[in-house]
């Protein structure tokens, strides 16, 4: 008997180790960031056994069709390099419109679940006051161009995706850093509303803003518990 209760405790064991070694993570950071801003996440997921590719992309230079395909078969390549039975995403920002367009014509097999923190998902209102502007287009490049609010912006036009989506929402404290008059409440730079999609299987609201929300401790840990259960711990 108490071989067989060590048997099984070693088989519980290995399939859980195992098992996060089966699967790979896909990070993709936001506008104007690089792969530096996501290597927290990147070290926490490698500690549970993913494989993690997290390499930068161009996203000031590009369009958002441009640095799709790229982006994305990239970090597939490597995960399937792996033989990973399972391909998750974490993204931030602009990142999480890149997956959403990509499975607006792609199909990903082994895909597993999806967390998106702080994405403009129904846009930004910054984009709505400031595209037109000299330095914005100057500095933001063309995907800068197409993250409005409006029925005809790029996040708004694309249709619901499959895959299990958490989605984490910062809040900060006092006014928008660009643009006081976002509605409700926002993280600096998204309103928290806007972050939100029809097809999300969970949503968090933490306290954070946009630009350091993939640093925070908590934040982290919650990336780690969705790509396990499939839920925020609440």
């Amino acid at each position: 008997m108490k071989q067989l209760f060590l048997y099984l405790l070693l088989s519980l064991y290995l399939s859980v180790a195992l098992g996060s070694q089966s699967e790979c993570a896909i990070l993709l950071h936001g506008m104007g960031r690089t792969s530096l801003s996501l290597g927290l996440i990147e070290e926490a997921l490698e500690e549970q056994g993913y494989r993690v590719w997290n390499e930068s992309y161009p996203s000031l230079t590009q369009s958002v069709d441009e640095l799709t395909e790229p982006a994305i078969e990239s970090g597939l390549a490597f995960c399937n390099s792996q033989q990973s039975e399972k391909i998750h995403f974490v993204t931030h920002s602009l990142g999480g419109i890149l997956v959403r367009y990509y499975l607006q014509d792609h199909l990903i097999a082994k895909l597993g679940r999806i967390v998106m923190l702080a994405p403009p998902n129904q846009g930004s209102e910054i984009t709505d006051e400031m595209k037109d502007g000299f330095f914005y287009k100057a500095i933001l490049g063309p995907a800068g161009q197409v993250l409005g609010t409006d029925g005809d912006s790029l996040p708004n036009k694309l249709k619901p995706i499959d895959g299990e989506i958490g989605i984490i929402a910062g809040e900060k404290e006092g006014a928008s850093w660009f643009l006081p008059e976002i509605p409700g409440e926002d993280d600096g730079k998204v309103a928290v509303e806007r972050t939100k999609l029809p097809e999300m299987k969970d949503f968090l609201l933490v306290k954070a803003d946009h630009m350091f929300i993939m640093r925070d401790e908590e934040v982290i840990r919650q990336v780690v518990f969705f790509l396990r259960n499939g839920v925020f711990d609440n």
